[in-house]
């Protein structure tokens, strides 16, 4: 059993209920609005939720005559704003199994494709300044989706702002998986209810139902 020098969160879904669709809807629509794009086609709304890549933003901004980068960053703001939106008004919360790691000696810390501004403002909200020694989203702009999840970029600059030669990274989709791989980590994929039907086509070191299954990991109860 690997003894990890560190542990790396993802945030949505793992440290936080993921977004709502009908809010990143509402924050997309928004978006195209402050580019002048009224009525966008449904499946070009669809296309700038998630899993955006640098292709098909280029395909979506190409259909409208929209500079990418503008629209990115209108997107993201817009996106971000919304996302606070639901902490304040309570309808999204911290998970109550993050109480879990209270119980581990380990240094922890985040690694998210949200953007950077919206997990400034969770760890403020959620009150995890003080329990993560550092933390990753994403930059608000174009660029910033080529260093994303499946990419170990934000992983590899946590581990080295951690000092960790070794490091544990929970998530709870494949990218996840994936990037923990490329970064050389081991991966615990958190199947919580909104990601129970997933079918992952690369296998995680260990699969989990919570945060406690983390503990057990880390304590050396949990075989691969």
């Amino acid at each position: 059993m690997p003894d990890y020098d560190a542990i790396l969160f993802d945030n949505d879904g793992v440290l936080v209920e993921p977004p709502a669709d009908a809010t990143l809807r509402r924050a997309a629509e928004s978006a195209f609005r402050a580019v002048g794009v009224q009525s966008p086609a449904e499946e070009h709304l669809a296309d700038v939720l998630r899993g955006v890549t640098p292709e098909s933003l280029r395909a979506v901004c190409g259909a409208y005559d929209l500079n990418p980068d503008e629209f990115w960053t209108a997107r993201d703001r817009h996106a971000s704003e919304a996302q606070r939106g639901e902490f304040r008004e309570g309808t999204r919360a911290r998970y109550d199994d993050v109480a879990a790691l209270a119980d581990l000696d380990h240094d922890f810390g985040i690694v998210s494709s949200n953007q950077h501004a919206t997990i400034e403002f969770i760890l403020d909200h959620c009150e995890f300044r003080d329990l993560f020694g550092t933390h990753y989203g994403r930059e608000m702009g174009v660029e910033s989706l080529d260093k994303k999840k499946p990419n170990p970029h934000y992983l590899d600059r946590a581990l080295a702002d951690l000092g960790a030669d070794s490091a544990l990274y929970v998530g709870d989709s494949e990218s996840d998986v994936v990037a923990a791989h490329r970064a050389g980590l081991d991966s615990a994929f958190v199947r919580r209810d909104h990601c129970e039907g997933v079918e992952l086509s690369v296998e995680p070191t260990y699969e989990v139902r919570d945060l406690w299954g983390i503990t057990e990991i880390a304590d050396g109860r949990s075989r691969r």
